[in-house]
């Protein structure tokens, strides 16, 4: 009797990536399920941005493999990997800021349309972008600032334009990178909705350091310390985890429990 090998989302198979003699990412396994929430902690320099780098192209692995839905993607470019169906946002905002909130959504969704280099001039007569883009418009909250250039919206805005450009292409997986920096409180609360609503039915993995937002998010989290993921679990295992409090966490997972009382 035959056994069905099972396809991830998203599978790292002894990942690894020197600079030189220096290890970053030291044989990472990690295998995540169709539509999961995955937020990847650990403290500064444990190699989470590394990490998003192999996954997204932005950087090749000394050895080891990424497939994407049982696909080999490492050694591709980032446009290669984006065409495959993962999409990213960065810690610092990236999008166009001197076009309109609209027009930044509908360049979004341009190739996942079968639109290649098309004149601006052309746009306005596209009707499924222009529908598109309008259904983003709603599904991140901007409507009102439908017509606004990107560089005047507020900050939360921006994270919320970007959201909605990482997500335009139609994406199964979704990396997002420190999401809710730089935010308020209330900010924040907000952006975690939207995340969950924006990311349904899709796979989400997250760096991440305020961790409200990653037991508020996350299905499970990946901790991982000096290049090496060191437990991979639900958020209730990895908060009891003693080994993963001693390298990370600490009080923090009490505060996160306790709303910081």
């Amino acid at each position: 009797m035959s056994v069905v090998q099972k396809t991830h989302a998203l599978e790292l198979k002894r990942l690894r990536k020197n600079f030189g003699k220096t290890e970053i990412i030291r044989g990472v396994d990690l295998a995540v399920e169709a539509g999961d929430r995955i937020a990847i902690i650990g403290p500064n320099g444990a190699g989470k941005s590394t990490l998003f780098n192999l996954i997204s192209g932005r950087l090749e692995p000394t050895s080891g493999e990424v497939l994407l839905n049982g696909q080999r993607i490492d050694g591709k470019k980032p446009y290669e990997i984006n065409r495959l169906g993962l999409s990213r946002s960065f810690q610092i905002t990236n999008i166009f800021p001197k076009l309109s909130v609209f027009e930044n959504l509908r360049c979004g969704v341009l190739w996942s349309l079968g639109y290649r280099y098309t004149f601006l001039r052309f746009l306005s007569n596209l009707d499924d972008a222009n529908e598109r883009a309008e259904q983003l418009l709603r599904q991140v909250g901007l409507e009102r600032k439908r017509d606004v250039h990107a560089v005047n919206l507020t900050y939360a805005e921006q994270r919320a334009l970007e959201i909605g450009v990482t997500i335009a292409g139609g994406a199964s997986v979704i990396l997002l990178d420190e999401p809710t920096a730089g935010m308020s409180k209330t900010e924040t609360a907000h952006f975690i909705a939207l995340i969950k609503q924006v990311t349904v039915g899709k796979t989400l993995l997250t760096v991440e350091h305020d961790m409200g937002v990653v037991f508020g998010l996350a299905d499970k989290i990946a901790v991982v310390v000096y290049g090496e993921i060191i437990a991979f679990d639900t958020p209730a295992a990895v908060r009891a985890n003693a080994r993963v409090q001693e390298a990370y966490l600490g009080s923090t997972v009490a505060d996160a429990q306790t709303g910081g009382h």
